[in-house]
């Protein structure tokens, strides 16, 4: 069964095309191209595709995310291209950020469409790009599935001591206000390979997705216990340019100053926030190493919030698991930054978490999943590279297969 795994931006459009049986392992999953659209809506359009050995590379004329989708299924029925026809793709998934009322795995409706816009204010730089385009390819290809993986659908097994915030009960039941968690594909392909590489059992373990936007997860045997994300993906540990957790009061007290309204400082907070709102940078991690190294002290003080922040959710999540078995590192950052990781385990030879600094350092790419843990550790620690479109895929399959829908 072939599904197509979007993930949109405003005025992009990227994709991987996954050929999946109902095989265990290996052999149940092969990617059969991935490529993408860029600068949807300008004159001209850049039409890409990897496939296997070729590459396919275009500008055309792409108005909009349906035409973008129907861009690159030309690519990919081409003759070269592993499409014989557009029918033969089963269903089009997509990593969708926050449904609030609705979440798991779902086909796209009216009703979820809805959903979806109802808190758009709290996902902004999500959702309205989502629904835009999901409405547009529903009109466009009516007869291909739709189906949106809500990132918040694997944090469900959270308990409420850690979902809820201390907020009127009214706010919890009429307006969903807790922590609802977020970049859950990307967690539950770490729970799972994890589940592959550590015997211990029960597997007390905690998953650092850290990237433009960063979070903690603890798991419990497979499942979420706990998320640094709450109730917005601006909440949590400092991203790129959003906030992270901070205090609410705060607003009013800088809006009284400034005479600025509230729906200003939470632009600003979700845009020029977080990482670059500290430094003065980017906020891209690889901007901000270069700026300490090169003595920029607000560079140096972003970077020590964002380590320590990571140190609190572990220490918290040793304490919610009573231990802990295994750490993953994965994201842009965490696979990438070996400083990060460093600083992350520093001094915690007494918690049993003593990592390999010269295994650390190493940047072996014919090796890229690995345990970077020093042997007299007690906790092993792992870089895994994330596979949130596989998730995604699997997800759909599933959801496909159990509707009677044929797998092969």
């Amino acid at each position: 069964m072939k599904i197509l795994v979007a993930n949109l931006g405003s005025t992009s459009f990227k994709y991987r095309l996954f050929n999946l049986t109902d095989q265990p392992g290996v052999g149940g999953k092969r990617e059969l191209a991935r490529g993408g659209v860029e600068r949807i809506g300008a004159e001209s359009s850049r039409v890409y595709a990897t496939l296997g050995d070729e590459k396919f590379d275009s500008i055309q004329n792409v108005p909009d995310h349906a035409a973008a989708l129907e861009a690159a299924l030309g690519q990919l029925s081409s003759e070269r291209g592993p499409l014989q026809a557009i029918e033969e793709v089963a269903a089009i998934g997509f990593k969708a950020v926050h449904g609030g009322r609705v979440t798991g795995v779902v086909r796209v409706s009216s009703e979820v469409l809805e959903a979806m816009e109802e808190v758009s204010a709290i996902a902004p730089a999500h959702n309205p790009p989502y629904v835009r385009a999901m409405r547009l390819i529903q009109e466009k290809f009516p007869t291909i599935p739709l189906i949106a993986a809500f990132e918040t659908g694997f944090h469900q097994t959270i308990p409420d001591r850690n979902a809820l915030y201390a907020v009127p009960w009214e706010w919890v039941e009429k307006y969903g206000v807790r922590r609802w968690g977020f970049h859950g594909a990307s967690h539950q392909f770490v729970a799972q390979r994890l589940e592959s590489l550590v015997s211990a059992r029960p597997l007390r373990a905690i998953s650092c997705h850290l990237g433009g936007s960063s979070s903690v997860c603890w798991l419990h045997d497979g499942k979420s216990v706990g998320c640094s994300l709450g109730m917005s993906p601006q909440s949590g540990l400092p991203h790129n340019n959003r906030v992270g957790d901070f205090d609410a009061f705060s607003l009013v007290q800088v809006a009284r100053a400034t005479g600025r309204t509230f729906d200003e400082l939470f632009v600003e907070l979700g845009t020029k926030g977080g990482l670059a709102g500290l430094s003065g940078t980017s906020g891209d991690m690889r901007d901000l190493e270069a700026a300490v190294l090169a003595g920029n002290d607000r560079a140096h003080i972003a970077i020590d919030v964002f380590v320590s922040s990571i140190r609190h959710w572990i220490g918290a999540g040793m304490v919610e698991l009573g231990g802990l078995d295994a750490i993953a590192f994965t994201g842009g950052i965490g696979e990438n930054s070996f400083r990060i990781r460093e600083q992350v385990c520093q001094g915690l030879d007494s918690l049993g978490i003593q990592m390999d600094v010269a295994a650390n350092a190493s940047n072996n790419s014919e090796i890229s999943e690995r345990n970077i843990a020093d042997r007299r550790g007690l906790v092993s620690l792992w870089i895994v590279p994330t596979n949130e479109e596989l998730i995604v895929a699997r997800q759909a399959f599933d959801l496909l297969i159990s509707e009677g829908r044929k797998g092969v």
